[in-house]
């Protein structure tokens, strides 16, 4: 009889382990990040929202390479608009909550990206040393 409870025990913990998944399955977790105002007022991004969801580690680190190896500062669009090239004094203009913003789908998506590592999060704050 002890070897029949242990066993019925062994098949419940072995079915909730197995099941878990399927628990969780329905709750969703928002990882939109959220839009600043100041971002909604400018009404566009540096290229295309869809492109920018996609590449803009890609376009990040071009500018960083132009403006250390190249010396060259401004980026233009194919609008004919031109933009600093700098994370710092373009990018967090508007998108200025790192924490609603960046981290939002970093964090979902388990990305640890090295941005911040020079740059400061809130650009309007001075470093204090």
């Amino acid at each position: 009889m002890s070897d029949k409870v242990k066993v019925i025990a062994g098949l419940l913990i072995v079915f909730i382990i197995l099941s878990t998944p399927f628990w969780f399955k329905g709750k969703k977790v928002d990882h939109t990040p959220v839009i600043a105002p100041e971002a909604k007022k400018a009404g566009e991004c540096v290229l295309s929202k869809e492109y920018m969801k996609r590449e803009h580690m890609q376009i990040l680190d071009v500018w960083r390479d132009t403006v250390v190896r190249e010396g060259k500062r401004v980026f233009t669009n194919d609008k004919g608009k031109s933009y600093e090239m700098s994370l710092s004094n373009s990018c967090l203009k508007c998108h200025t909550n790192k924490k609603e913003f960046c981290d939002k789908c970093h964090n979902y998506a388990s990305v640890r990206p090295y941005c911040w590592d020079c740059h400061i999060e809130e650009p309007n704050e001075k470093e204090s040393k």
